[in-house]
Parts: structure tokens; sequence; C-alpha cells
């Protein structure tokens, strides 16, 4: 029996836009389940609704059969002809990039009344993480991200414990979750990556030495969650590889790679001062199995993907996340002042609320708790604040009103974080 995965974060998404008149995108990095979300989800929804099929419009630009319809003097007067009556008609349409002028396409679908537009799109233009602009203010972004922990629970026989253990070692890609064995996974992954996502970057990009980015992709694999930025990250190039690589052609590699969401970027933001400080910086995989597979499956920190795991997760659930720091100025008896950095791992927000978290794999000791809260107690706010670990038994507030939470708590429960 073929194992459905929930979507519902995002299916709801796309019912709520039902109707407002424009251009629904869904974007997200290759093989993150935007076809399935369209096509099957969100179609089955539609019928269950009542909306007759002959009112759903599908068209797979990417499917040998559909070929001819990638021209826009095709396809175009055919989509008018399917519109017979007033009625609402739907339009899904797959991997749309392929269709000739699809923007000015689009647009013409979507001037008519009674057509509600969706379209997902995945190569070249598509990965661009701007793609709604397009449309002249007509664009409604849906971004989608590969499987939460929660929704990877809903297809593992597994106890949490051992599936969170698969998850940040293989990842949330669909495809690769849904294999049966560790050694496809990996062998999925590692096609997924040279056939897929380089190939695409490498295309869109006119990327001349892709090597030199290959090899940027495995220095950020082993440096999640750490503090870096361009300058950086070319005296490792210069060190490790003796290259001669440029700050400005890291930057340009760098932005390649967030334009095809495999990975974030998270600023650091000062929180006294209420301002963005620049770099350095930190950068997050989007999938821990994509990740992991640039590496081998070597450097397997927990505390590192658990860190990568919690940031995913707060920017599924749609907040914007900054790394935090803190500028005190500490004087032991008879010294003279120092001045330190503090840092909090992630300021989520969203809306006017606000949320400090910490991610920290293990609390053993009291010195270790200490550590962690410290940042907490010198924050004047009186917004939530909470630690994310692996061996609290269940969510408590310490005398300081701190939120201690496990991250199994913490990833399958959906208001984890409400403010």
């Amino acid at each position: 029996m073929e194992r459905e995965i929930k979507r519902d974060r995002y299916l709801d998404q796309l019912v709520k836009r039902k109707g407002n008149g424009l251009i629904k995108v869904i974007t997200g990095i290759r093989r993150c389940g935007k076809s399935y979300l369209l096509r099957t989800l969100f179609k089955n929804h539609l019928l269950e609704e009542g909306v007759e099929e002959n009112h759903i419009i599908e068209m797979a630009f990417d499917l040998f059969d559909n070929i001819d319809y990638r021209d826009p003097r095709v396809f175009y007067p055919w989509a008018k002809e399917q519109i017979r009556d007033n009625g609402r008609y739907y339009f899904l349409l797959d991997e749309v990039q392929l269709l000739g002028e699809f923007v000015s396409v689009l647009n013409g679908l979507a001037d008519k009344k009674n057509c509600d537009v969706y379209v997902t799109g995945s190569n070249a233009r598509f990965l661009s993480r701007d793609i709604a602009t397009e449309f002249g203010g007509r664009g409604d972004e849906i971004h989608m991200y590969p499987l939460s922990f929660s929704e990877f629970m809903t297809v593992s026989s597994k106890n949490r414990y051992d599936g969170w253990n698969e998850y940040i070692t293989y990842g949330g890609i669909p495809m690769v979750v849904l294999a049966d064995t560790d050694d496809q996974k990996e062998a999925l992954l590692k096609s997924l990556f040279q056939e897929t996502y380089i190939r695409d970057i490498a295309a869109r990009n006119k990327v001349r030495n892709v090597g030199e980015m290959e090899t940027l992709l495995d220095i950020l694999s082993s440096a999640i969650g750490s503090l870096t930025n361009p300058h950086k990250l070319q005296k490792v190039f210069q060190s490790v590889n003796h290259s001669k690589i440029t700050a400005s052609t890291v930057t340009k590699y760098i932005e390649y790679l967030k334009d095809a969401f495999l990975i974030e970027e998270a600023k650091r933001y000062d929180i006294k001062g209420n301002a963005y400080i620049g770099t350095p910086v930190k950068y997050y995989y989007m999938d821990l199995g994509l990740r992991n597979v640039r590496i081998n499956f070597r450097q397997m920190e927990i505390s590192h993907a658990m860190e990568n795991a919690i940031y995913n997760e707060l920017r599924m659930r749609g907040y914007s996340v900054d790394v935090g720091n803190l500028g005190i100025v500490e004087r032991k008896k008879d010294a003279a002042p120092i001045k330190k950095q503090l840092e909090v791992d992630f300021i989520c927000r969203k809306g006017s609320g606000r949320c400090y978290v910490q991610s920290a794999y293990l609390l053993e000791s009291e010195e270790k708790i200490t550590q962690e809260i410290r940042p907490f107690l010198k924050i004047r706010d009186s917004f939530r604040k909470m630690i994310i670990t692996s061996n609290t038994p269940r969510p408590f507030y310490n005398e300081q009103g701190i939120l201690i939470m496990n991250v199994y708590d913490f990833l399958m429960d959906p208001d984890s974080v409400e403010f």
C-alpha cells in the first residue's frame, strides 16, 4: 500500500488563497513535493468540495505527451477552449517554466474573472526566490520546504527517537523518505545532488568552474551553524585547495545556492541596539540529508544537526529567524570593565511577536544550564525565552520563567513557539 504524506500546512495555504485573483506560485527546492501538493492533494480537495472534474484544468509541461503545449500559441488557445461556461475554472499547471512566454500567458488567464491559476516550477528561472515578482504584482508565493519532522513521522513506523535519528541523517526529501533502505536513501541523495541541483544551478547561472562551487558546498556543509563570511571562506579555499578564488566569487556562489533554496542565511541582530550587524552570518541547509551526503555522512555532530533542524522548523512555521547578539559589560571585583558578546541562537519573529530560542543538545550540568540561560537574563523584555534540548522528559518553566522543552515535543507540537 502506497504511503501518503500529509502536507496540510501547505494545502491550507492554497485553500485560503482560492479565488483571490492572484497567480498562486508554489516555489521550493527541487523534489520537495510541489507537484504532489498541487496535482494530488489540492486537486483532491477541490473534488471533495464539489468542483466538477471538467472545471479542473491540468497540464504538466515536463511530460513528453504535452511537449507541443510548451508553445504559448498552442497552449493559450487550448486553455481558453476549456472555459465553456461562467463557472470557476481551476488551472493547475506543473513545471510551467517550460511554457514559452509563461508570464504573459499566466497573466492572461488570471485576468479572466472565472479563472483561478496555480503553478509550480522547479528549474532554471523558477528556482529564483523572487519569481513572484515576475508577474507584475499578481504573484502570490507559497514557499514549500522538504518534510518537517512531524510530516516525516506520518509515514514512519519508527518511534520518535529512532525516527529523529533517521530524519537528521537522511533528511526530508519525500522520495528519499519513502525509499526502503539506507543504501537506497544514500544513492538517491547523491543522484539528486549531481543530476538535479548542481546541474540546474550551473545551467541557470552559467557556472564555468562547477568543481569550485561544489567545494564551497562542502565547506558550508562542514560549518553549519558557524559564523562565517566570504573572506573567511576564501581563506579556507586558499589553505585547503591553494585556490586563488576571490571573496566576490564566493559571494556569487552563495547567492546561487540561496536562490536554489539549498541553503538559507541567518543574519546577526543586535538585541540591545535593535539593528542588524552585517557579517559574519550563519548558513543552514534546507535539508539535512543533502547536507550530510555532501560530506559522505561524516562529521555527524548531533548538536549542529539539531540546531539546523530547529532553524528549518522555525522557517517552515513562517517565522523570520535571526541570530541574536548581545553586548554586555562585566566587571569583576577591583577589575576594569570587560566587554563581552553573548549569543542567542535564534530570534524568531512573526508580526509584532518575538521569541528567543537556544538549541542545547544536552543540559548535563548546572554549569551548562547557567551558560545557556545567561544571555536570556541580560535581555530586558518580556518576550518568550526557551531552551530546546534532547534530555528533558517534559516541558517546564524554570524559576526565571524560561521554558525548557525537549526537541521531540518542539517538533511535534505546531504551537510550541506560539507567543
